[in-house]
Protein backbone atom coordinates (compact mmCIF):
# COMPACT_ATOMS: atom_id res chain seq x y z
CA UNK A 1 0.00 0.00 0.00
CA UNK A 2 1.47 3.50 -0.80
CA UNK A 3 1.81 6.53 1.27
CA UNK A 4 -0.40 8.53 0.27
CA UNK A 5 -3.42 5.94 -0.03
CA UNK A 6 -2.90 5.38 3.77
CA UNK A 7 -2.37 8.47 5.03
CA UNK A 8 -6.00 9.51 2.52
CA UNK A 9 -7.59 6.16 4.60
CA UNK A 10 -6.26 7.60 8.12
CA UNK A 11 -7.28 11.01 7.46
CA UNK A 12 -10.73 9.91 6.36
CA UNK A 13 -10.93 7.60 9.03
CA UNK A 14 -10.16 10.53 11.93
CA UNK A 15 -12.81 12.94 10.37
CA UNK A 16 -15.59 10.65 11.33
CA UNK A 17 -14.11 9.53 14.37
CA UNK A 18 -13.25 13.07 15.07
CA UNK A 19 -17.36 14.06 14.24
CA UNK A 20 -18.74 11.12 16.04
CA UNK A 21 -16.19 11.51 19.02
CA UNK A 22 -17.90 15.45 19.40
CA UNK A 23 -21.14 14.65 18.74
CA UNK A 24 -21.24 11.92 21.80
CA UNK A 25 -19.64 14.16 24.11
CA UNK A 26 -17.58 11.39 24.91
CA UNK A 27 -14.74 13.65 26.26
CA UNK A 28 -17.02 15.48 28.69
CA UNK A 29 -15.34 14.99 32.01
CA UNK A 30 -19.04 13.26 33.45
CA UNK A 31 -18.73 11.02 30.51
CA UNK A 32 -15.18 10.03 31.18
CA UNK A 33 -16.19 9.59 35.02
CA UNK A 34 -19.37 8.36 34.39
CA UNK A 35 -17.95 5.66 32.79
CA UNK A 36 -15.41 4.23 35.22
CA UNK A 37 -18.01 4.53 37.79
CA UNK A 38 -20.20 2.33 35.60
CA UNK A 39 -22.82 4.62 35.38
CA UNK A 40 -22.97 5.87 32.10
CA UNK A 41 -22.02 3.58 28.69
CA UNK A 42 -21.82 6.28 26.32
CA UNK A 43 -17.77 5.65 26.13
CA UNK A 44 -17.75 2.41 25.74
CA UNK A 45 -20.68 2.63 23.05
CA UNK A 46 -18.48 5.38 21.17
CA UNK A 47 -14.79 2.79 21.55
CA UNK A 48 -16.55 -0.17 20.82
CA UNK A 49 -18.37 1.38 17.91
CA UNK A 50 -15.05 2.24 16.67
CA UNK A 51 -13.25 -1.11 17.06
CA UNK A 52 -15.42 -2.30 14.93
CA UNK A 53 -15.25 0.09 12.64
CA UNK A 54 -11.38 -0.47 12.48
CA UNK A 55 -12.09 -3.98 12.22
CA UNK A 56 -14.60 -3.56 9.08
CA UNK A 57 -11.87 -1.27 7.62
CA UNK A 58 -8.89 -3.53 8.32
CA UNK A 59 -10.76 -6.64 6.97
CA UNK A 60 -11.42 -5.09 3.68
CA UNK A 61 -8.07 -3.83 2.98
CA UNK A 62 -6.08 -6.85 4.23
CA UNK A 63 -8.71 -9.26 2.42
CA UNK A 64 -8.02 -7.19 -1.05
CA UNK A 65 -4.38 -7.28 -0.35
CA UNK A 66 -3.32 -3.45 0.69
CA UNK A 67 -2.19 -3.69 4.22
CA UNK A 68 -0.11 -6.53 5.70
CA UNK A 69 -0.61 -7.32 9.60
CA UNK A 70 2.07 -6.95 11.84
CA UNK A 71 0.98 -7.68 15.27
CA UNK A 72 2.94 -6.79 18.63
CA UNK A 73 4.00 -8.98 21.07
CA UNK A 74 1.77 -10.28 23.97
CA UNK A 75 3.07 -7.89 27.03
CA UNK A 76 1.25 -9.19 29.77
CA UNK A 77 2.87 -7.58 32.58
CA UNK A 78 2.87 -3.93 31.17
CA UNK A 79 -0.63 -4.03 29.72
CA UNK A 80 -1.84 -4.62 33.49
CA UNK A 81 0.55 -2.42 35.40
CA UNK A 82 0.13 0.25 32.42
CA UNK A 83 -3.61 -0.28 32.52
CA UNK A 84 -4.07 0.10 35.97
CA UNK A 85 -1.85 3.58 36.07
CA UNK A 86 -3.59 5.13 33.17
CA UNK A 87 -7.39 3.93 34.50
CA UNK A 88 -6.19 5.82 37.85
CA UNK A 89 -5.10 8.68 35.83
CA UNK A 90 -8.74 8.66 33.91
CA UNK A 91 -10.55 8.45 37.33
CA UNK A 92 -8.89 11.24 38.81
CA UNK A 93 -8.76 13.75 35.95
CA UNK A 94 -11.71 13.07 34.22
CA UNK A 95 -9.53 13.03 31.03
CA UNK A 96 -7.40 10.38 29.04
CA UNK A 97 -4.52 11.38 26.69
CA UNK A 98 -7.01 11.15 23.50
CA UNK A 99 -9.36 14.13 24.55
CA UNK A 100 -7.01 16.44 26.34
CA UNK A 101 -7.23 18.47 23.77
CA UNK A 102 -10.66 18.43 22.79
CA UNK A 103 -11.78 19.55 26.21
CA UNK A 104 -8.93 22.19 25.95
CA UNK A 105 -10.36 23.44 22.83
CA UNK A 106 -13.78 22.92 24.46
CA UNK A 107 -13.29 25.10 27.55
CA UNK A 108 -12.36 23.27 30.20
CA UNK A 109 -8.99 24.93 32.08
CA UNK A 110 -7.98 22.66 34.34
CA UNK A 111 -7.48 20.24 30.90
CA UNK A 112 -4.30 22.20 30.93
CA UNK A 113 -2.76 20.55 34.00
CA UNK A 114 -4.13 17.37 32.32
CA UNK A 115 -2.00 18.24 29.49
CA UNK A 116 0.92 19.06 31.53
CA UNK A 117 0.93 16.31 33.51
CA UNK A 118 0.90 13.70 30.49
CA UNK A 119 4.07 15.39 28.77
CA UNK A 120 5.86 15.35 32.19
CA UNK A 121 4.71 11.52 32.64
CA UNK A 122 5.97 11.10 28.58
CA UNK A 123 9.24 12.51 29.33
CA UNK A 124 9.96 10.29 32.54
CA UNK A 125 9.25 7.22 31.18
CA UNK A 126 11.43 8.33 28.21
CA UNK A 127 14.17 8.24 30.62
CA UNK A 128 13.03 5.38 32.63
CA UNK A 129 12.15 2.74 30.11
CA UNK A 130 15.72 1.77 30.11
CA UNK A 131 15.44 0.40 32.97
CA UNK A 132 11.77 -0.71 32.82
CA UNK A 133 12.63 -2.37 29.60
CA UNK A 134 15.53 -4.83 32.42
CA UNK A 135 12.57 -5.34 34.64
CA UNK A 136 9.48 -8.35 34.11
CA UNK A 137 7.74 -4.97 32.84
CA UNK A 138 9.99 -4.99 29.43
CA UNK A 139 9.04 -8.86 29.07
CA UNK A 140 6.66 -9.92 26.48
CA UNK A 141 5.94 -13.54 24.97
CA UNK A 142 5.41 -14.72 21.43
CA UNK A 143 2.94 -12.85 18.80
CA UNK A 144 -0.94 -13.95 19.42
CA UNK A 145 -3.26 -13.52 16.39
CA UNK A 146 -6.75 -15.00 17.13
CA UNK A 147 -7.45 -15.74 13.58
CA UNK A 148 -3.90 -18.04 13.12
CA UNK A 149 -4.79 -20.04 16.16
CA UNK A 150 -8.10 -20.86 15.02
CA UNK A 151 -7.15 -21.38 11.58
CA UNK A 152 -9.05 -18.94 9.65
CA UNK A 153 -8.08 -15.78 7.50
CA UNK A 154 -7.89 -12.66 9.18
CA UNK A 155 -10.66 -10.75 7.18
CA UNK A 156 -13.02 -13.34 8.39
CA UNK A 157 -11.83 -13.04 11.66
CA UNK A 158 -12.15 -9.11 11.75
CA UNK A 159 -15.74 -8.98 10.23
CA UNK A 160 -16.71 -11.68 13.25
CA UNK A 161 -15.31 -9.37 15.79
CA UNK A 162 -17.55 -6.43 14.46
CA UNK A 163 -20.46 -8.76 13.88
CA UNK A 164 -20.26 -9.71 17.93
CA UNK A 165 -19.32 -6.15 18.94
CA UNK A 166 -22.72 -4.75 17.18
CA UNK A 167 -25.10 -7.51 19.29
CA UNK A 168 -23.34 -6.07 22.43
CA UNK A 169 -24.07 -2.53 20.89
CA UNK A 170 -27.40 -3.10 19.91
CA UNK A 171 -28.40 -4.74 23.71
CA UNK A 172 -26.29 -1.55 25.80
CA UNK A 173 -28.45 0.94 23.80
CA UNK A 174 -31.43 -1.17 24.06
CA UNK A 175 -30.94 -1.20 27.98
CA UNK A 176 -29.10 2.39 28.39
CA UNK A 177 -30.45 4.34 25.64
CA UNK A 178 -28.06 7.27 24.80
CA UNK A 179 -30.44 9.98 25.95
CA UNK A 180 -30.73 8.99 29.08
CA UNK A 181 -27.61 9.13 29.71
CA UNK A 182 -26.09 12.11 28.19
CA UNK A 183 -27.31 14.53 31.26
CA UNK A 184 -28.66 17.85 31.89
CA UNK A 185 -25.76 19.84 29.95
CA UNK A 186 -25.48 16.66 27.67
CA UNK A 187 -21.94 16.62 29.81
CA UNK A 188 -23.14 13.01 31.64
CA UNK A 189 -23.39 14.65 34.66
CA UNK A 190 -26.76 14.58 36.39
CA UNK A 191 -27.94 16.02 39.66
CA UNK A 192 -28.00 13.01 42.58
CA UNK A 193 -31.93 13.36 42.63
CA UNK A 194 -31.92 13.09 38.45
CA UNK A 195 -29.06 10.20 37.67
CA UNK A 196 -30.05 7.54 35.22
CA UNK A 197 -29.81 5.06 37.86
CA UNK A 198 -32.46 6.80 40.23
CA UNK A 199 -34.47 7.26 37.40
CA UNK A 200 -35.48 3.91 36.59
CA UNK A 201 -35.41 3.14 40.09
CA UNK A 202 -38.51 5.94 40.46
CA UNK A 203 -39.98 4.18 37.09
CA UNK A 204 -40.30 1.01 38.50
CA UNK A 205 -41.91 2.38 41.08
Amino acid sequence: MSVTFAVVVGIAMGIVFGFAFEKSRVFEPGMIVGQMQLRNFIMLKVFLTAVATGAIVLAVLNGLGYVELQPRAAAYAPNVVGGLLLGAGISLSGACPGNTLAQIGAGYRDAFFTLIGGLFGALVFSYAEPAINQSFLGQSGPRLVFTDLVGMPYWIGALVLAAVIVVILIVLEARLPWQNEMGNDVDGDFPASTSPGNLRAESAE
